[in-house]
């Protein structure tokens, strides 16, 4: 296959260009080039921009990618690998993370219920101490105490008769026994006397036989004191001979001190002279140093006023030098002056002409402005015209909408309206159920707590009786407890809602009138009480 590509113009023709446009030429075959398949490709190729190599190269890194995808996917599945040791790792890690998290769970599970037991014992102690801290509790424990302290002051007495009873018997028992011990004193005494009197015989012995000891350790010592004393003697004549010889030693050593004193003296003596010798001579050098540098520092002025003076010489030559280039100077400015002025008039005329053609070009720039300016009026106008129109129709649209919107709102106010009715009356039918619940609520609230100040009586008297029961086994006066343990609280007069009322005589003693109750009026009462707890308990909803 073959492709022919014109590379030449095209003849011209002498017809009209209506006919050109009509006629179609055919190709100069002397102007067509035949390429091959190959070359019109490759052709094609740069046109389009196509490498191909990048292309076979990117489709080898394509196919790399796959292999490589590939050969990553089926060794995924090896144990052998690294790979896949780490991923049994990682699997085992995470079956180890599960066994733990699952012991975790059950010692959770474990602390929190033995949390919960703790805590159900902590609120069960806190519940008794609340409950030993009551006023009754605590009424009927201090009457426990006054048993506790009547026993003991009961036991104290029998103690003390007891004592009194058994101290006659006790005084003969004692005087019997201070005789005997007395007696045995007695004759330990005169064991003891027979025993210090056989010792200080057999000690006067010993005291004798010390002492011709002693005569004969006397008559030695004299011996060897006489022979101490010649020896003391003898050294005495040395240590005196010794001492004379110290004593010329001394004398010659202070001899020849005192000499060696003299001589020290007498070195002293030149050495302060060789002093006084040599401050005289510094002095005479420090006078002549002192008139040497004195005859210098003239010197030194005298150079200074001489170069000061120097100076000056320079400087009046050096300012009649800038004088005269000065005068110089002033005549090339001139010169400069007058050449910048020609060349300032020269650009003025040259910016003239500038100024003129620039205006010249602004003028032809604002007609054209001004008749762009109209053509855009123009345009805004019609613009002006259609958006005139358009405003109005949308101000129509606007009424319709507003029309259509206030009727809406009329209809939503009515029904607003209808609902705020219908909440009123929700509202007031809430209100007069809530008030109902209340009165029902109160209701239940007194009865139970009828029921649990019947049952904490309940209890009381219970726990109260326990007490009582073992203060009376233990042999107590259960007087007080009783006391502490009758029903109600306050005074002696009868129960009203759990609380007993004190009726106060009508004098100045202030004493409360006793209570007469027969066992009638008991038991009805009794009776009465476990009426009620048996009402409260079918409203509250027990079972037990």
């Amino acid at each position: 296959m073959t492709s022919v590509v014109q590379h030449g113009r095209r003849r011209g023709s002498s017809k009209s260009a209506g006919e050109a446009s009509r006629m179609i030429q055919p190709p100069d075959l002397r102007q067509v080039t035949v390429l091959t398949k190959a070359e019109w490709l490759r052709i094609q190729d740069e046109l389009n921009q196509v490498n191909k190599e990048k292309e076979r190269r990117k489709e080898a890194a394509n196919r790399r990618e796959a292999l490589h995808l590939q050969s990553k996917e089926a060794v995924k599945l090896w144990s052998n690998t690294i790979d896949g040791q780490r991923q049994k790792k990682l699997e085992a890690k995470k079956i180890r993370e599960q066994i733990e998290e699952e012991k975790r769970k059950l010692t959770d599970i474990e602390e929190a219920k033995y949390r919960e037991q703790t805590r159900k014992e902590a609120i069960e102690k806190a519940k008794t101490q609340l409950y030993y801290q009551t006023d009754r509790v605590k009424g009927l424990h201090r009457a426990l105490l006054l048993t506790e302290v009547l026993k003991e002051r009961e036991a104290q007495i029998e103690l003390k008769q007891r004592i009194k009873s058994a101290s006659k018997d006790v005084d003969k028992d004692f005087m019997a026994m201070v005789q005997s011990r007395e007696n045995e004193a007695l004759r330990q005494e005169q064991e003891k006397a027979l025993q210090k009197k056989l010792e200080r015989q057999v000690v006067a012995e010993d005291l004798k036989n010390q002492i011709k000891e002693n005569e004969l350790v006397r008559e030695r010592q004299k011996a060897e004191n006489k022979k101490d004393g010649e020896e003391i003697q003898r050294l005495q004549e040395l240590y005196h001979w010794e001492q004379r010889m110290e004593e010329d030693r001394q004398a010659e050593e202070k001899r020849s001190l005192m000499q060696a004193n003299m001589e020290h003296l007498t070195n002293r003596d030149l050495l302060r002279a060789a002093d006084a010798q040599k401050q005289e001579a510094e002095e005479e050098q420090r006078k002549l140093f002192l008139s040497a540098k004195q005859k210098m520092m003239k010197l030194r002025r005298d150079k200074e006023t001489e170069l000061f003076r120097e100076a000056q010489m320079q400087r009046e030559r050096i300012m009649n030098k800038l004088t005269v280039a000065k005068q110089v100077q002033t005549v090339s400015e001139e010169q400069r002056i007058a050449k910048a002025v020609a060349e300032q008039d020269a650009k003025q005329a040259r910016q003239h002409r500038e100024e003129e053609e620039k205006r010249t070009a602004m003028l032809r720039s604002i007609t054209a402005h001004r008749e762009s300016m109209r053509k855009e009026k123009e345009q805004r106008d019609k613009v002006a015209k259609q958006a005139t129109q358009e405003m109005l129709q949308a101000k129509k649209e606007a009424d319709r909408i507003f029309s259509d919107k206030q009727r809406v709102t009329a209809q939503k106010i009515r029904e607003g309206g209808r609902k705020l009715q219908d909440f009123n009356a929700a509202q007031m039918a809430e209100k007069i159920a809530r008030h109902q619940q209340l009165r029902r609520d109160d209701h239940e609230f007194e009865v139970k707590n009828t029921y649990f100040a019947a049952e904490e009586k309940n209890k009381f008297q219970q726990y109260s009786q326990q007490v009582i029961n073992a203060a009376a086994e233990a042999q107590r006066n259960v007087f007080p407890l009783c006391k502490a343990a009758r029903e109600g609280i306050g005074g002696l007069g009868p129960i009203f809602g759990g609380v007993r009322p004190s009726y106060l005589v009508q004098d100045r003693s202030g004493a409360q009138m006793p209570k007469y109750v027969s066992g009638v009026t008991q038991n009805i009462k009794k009776l009465n009480e476990a009426v009620d707890i048996q009402e409260a308990k079918r409203r509250l909803g027990f079972t037990w």
